[in-house]
């Protein structure tokens, strides 16, 4: 390609090819513009490379060698060696996860930079360090004395030679021969007041930098682009909100919610009273609610929202009520229907695996108006699946659907009021900038009588005793959950996984106890006769992976063994602990780790251990996984926050919101400058669309 510009399709630029280009459009690559935007995850500083001499035991280094030796090395566990020397000495480079694919990554002579925590066994060591491939001595030179970007990685992008190395190369030909610059759209007056980069500067350094210092720089200014963008949706769909009203509505709440509470077997405690006003006045507004519920696991959000839906019904009106998982879906509707229909209110379940037959009789009374609450998973947004006068929408797990499958169930109604539910807290310090065009109402507390579940962390060599544990627990009339990572074995992945285990531990170590698995792929009534023989305490152990993570009830479940909660995110880790200590009895939680376990996993693990409040955990686990990864925003439709970091970043929060609202304010008046950073965020918008409703 001669000239390159910003809309240049990177299919035709040096080094991608068709091949790449096809690769590269999976991960959003299309452009040259895209690849200017696909950021390093991080740095290797070689502007300090160590010999392997100098090495400190215990600090991080970056070395360089050559591959002298490689290999398996059978013991405990199955791992591969690699040994690199330089001038001065030798280290041991070691992979336990991954054996099949380190096997033909090494060819003795070949030069790695490696960069990781320096450990000693018999001489330094490194456990599963970033690695990087030099071609030659003098590329080793290139290398050695300046900051090198890391960009993310995957198997398929390494298969292509569009690893670390190769985006490299393609975005160092980009930059230099690269004759378009981005336009900077914010004004000059704002760029100077907030102290932020050129945009164009920004990109170029983000990629390049000279030093640490210049990385916080860039980093800083395209994170106010990102909270910018993130938050001009926000504002425009409460000003939406605003202009919208609803054609139905309620009276105030009659016999059916008081005849309800009276089934109850517990009174509602002061925080899901105090949320329920907070709906009733949403549902009695011209507007339509937009409401975001939220708690820590188990603090009943379920029963508010049946509650809602129970003064729906009072008013002649429907209610959906979509779960991410048949298991949940199935648990609410076993849980509440014979309720409900104690005081007359319809309700039925409709999912995927129910017969055809079934689904479409189910459809036709929903349509007719003879069913007022329909469970259901994303069978819901069926075209076979009408409502007569859909009022309220609910979505459980709200992160776990796309925009599309809500816009779809939304639209079944006219303007319906939403509740979306979450058990994954908002950190408080995000609440706005994530949910702003939402009402957020928080259920605080658990219930009373619930006991502290105790955690501990352990390593794979105690399994024996936790075993033991396991044991006592089921002689004392509890159950046990012990969760895996994987179903099957796994090529790429050293991990146990849980048909392996339930082979093995149920013939042997568990033999004389009753011993069940569930997992993604079992069929749905055998998983649902699994599920209810566990709830019924007819099996001791459940085996299973995290399909089990959301929703699933069984307060005899005293036991949980997470397998490899080194591979776990907390938010993840705290979702699976709500699965016990849900009725009176004492429960414990067991999370096993296996080797390697790197620096980041161990403070994860320290802090799972350590905390059960929810909202902590959703801090922690913000700072360390980022807004991105832990809410869905890919899946929920909203531009990913890449480079955001919540902690350090809340003066640029704040500062992007007060630039909004000025901008809103004038937006009639705004002068050439103003109107160019409007129409930038405008289209940028088109292409994102956060709503949890209908769009």
């Amino acid at each position: 390609m001669g000239v390159i510009k910003l809309d240049s399709p990177l299919q035709y630029v040096k080094g991608v090819g068709p091949r790449k280009a096809e690769i590269l459009e999976k991960y959003g690559l299309v452009q040259v513009r895209d690849l200017l935007f696909y950021f390093p995850r991080q740095y290797l500083d070689r502007t300090c490379v160590t010999t392997i001499n100098q090495l400190n035991v215990n600090h991080p280094a970056t070395i360089i060698g050559v591959v002298k030796a490689h290999g398996l090395l059978y013991g405990k566990r199955r791992r591969y060696e690699v040994i690199l020397e330089d001038d001065t000495g030798a280290i041991a480079i070691l992979f336990f996860q991954g054996v099949n694919y380190w096997q033909k990554t090494f060819k003795k002579g070949q030069i790695f930079a490696a960069t990781g925590t320096v450990k000693w066994y018999q001489g330094y060591q490194m456990v599963h360090p970033e690695l990087e491939r030099l071609e030659d001595d003098s590329d080793k030179m290139i290398h050695a004395g300046r900051i090198i970007p890391v960009y993310p990685q995957t198997a398929e992008l390494n298969k292509v030679g569009l690893n670390s190395r190769g985006m490299r190369k393609i975005s160092s030909f980009i930059f230099d021969n690269l004759k378009e610059e981005i336009q900077d759209y914010l004004p000059n007056k704002e760029s100077k007041e907030l102290d932020l980069l050129d945009l164009n500067q920004a990109i170029t350094k983000i990629h390049y930098p000279d030093n640490r210092d210049e990385v916080e720089l860039c980093r800083r200014r395209l994170a106010f682009d990102e909270l910018l963008g993130f938050q001009y949706l926000v504002f425009k769909n409460k000003i939406s909100k605003e202009k919208t009203f609803k054609k139905h509505k309620y009276k105030k709440p009659g016999i059916k919610l008081k005849e309800f509470k009276e089934q109850l077997l517990f009174k509602f405690t002061s925080g899901q009273k105090k949320v329920l006003n907070e709906i009733f006045e949403d549902l009695q507004s011209k507007h339509p609610m937009t409401r975001l519920l939220q708690g820590d696991v188990g603090c009943g959000k379920t029963v508010v929202a049946i509650s809602a839906s129970l003064y729906v019904a009072e008013n002649k009106m429907q209610t959906a009520f979509m779960a991410p998982t048949e298991i949940l879906a199935a648990q609410h509707y076993r849980n509440w229907s014979g309720l409900l229909e104690g005081i007359g209110i319809k309700s039925a379940l409709l999912t995927a695996s129910i017969k055809p037959a079934e689904k479409k009789e189910i459809g036709k009374l929903c349509s007719d108006g003879e069913i007022d609450i329909l469970f259901g998973t994303h069978a819901l947004i069926y075209d076979y699946v009408g409502f007569k006068k859909l009022g309220l929408v609910i979505i459980d797990e709200q992160h776990r659907f796309g925009v599309e499958q809500r816009s779809k169930l939304y639209a079944k109604g006219d303007n319906p009021d939403l509740l979306v539910m979450t058990a994954t807290p908002i950190p408080r310090t995000l609440a706005l900038t994530l949910y702003g065009d939402l009402d957020i109402s928080t259920i605080e507390g658990l219930p009373p009588g619930r006991k502290k579940i105790r955690t501990a962390w352990r390593s794979e060599d105690s399994l024996e005793k936790i075993y033991q544990f396991v044991e006592d627990e089921i002689n004392k009339n509890g159950q046990a959950y012990i969760i895996y990572p994987l179903i099957e074995k796994s090529e790429q992945l050293d991990l146990e996984n849980v048909e392996d285990a339930f082979s093995e531990l149920s013939k042997n170590r568990f033999k004389d106890y009753k011993v069940g698995m569930v997992h993604g792929r079992t069929k749905p009534k055998a998983r649902d006769k699994i599920l209810k023989d566990f709830r019924d305490g007819n099996l001791d152990i459940l085996m299973s992976t995290t399909v089990i993570e959301v929703g699933l009830d069984n307060p005899n479940a005293t036991v949980m063994i997470i397998n490899h909660a080194e591979r776990f995110g907390l938010a993840q880790l705290h979702q699976l602990r709500g699965r016990i200590g849900r009725g009176e009895k004492q429960s414990t939680l067991i999370a096993v780790s296996y080797p390697p376990v790197s620096d980041y996993a161990s403070q994860r693990l320290q802090y799972f251990s350590d905390n059960l409040d929810g909202f902590k955990i959703a801090e922690a686990d913000l700072e360390m996984r980022g807004p991105g990864e832990m809410f869905g925003l890919r899946q929920a439709g909203i531009p990913e926050l890449k480079v955001v970091r919540i902690s350090s970043d809340r003066d640029l929060m704040e500062k992007a919101r007060s630039l909004l609202e000025k901008m809103f304010r004038l937006q009639d008046n705004l002068d050439e400058e103003y109107q160019i950073m409007y129409n930038y965020l405008t289209n940028k918008a088109e292409k994102n669309n956060p709503r949890l409703g209908g769009g």
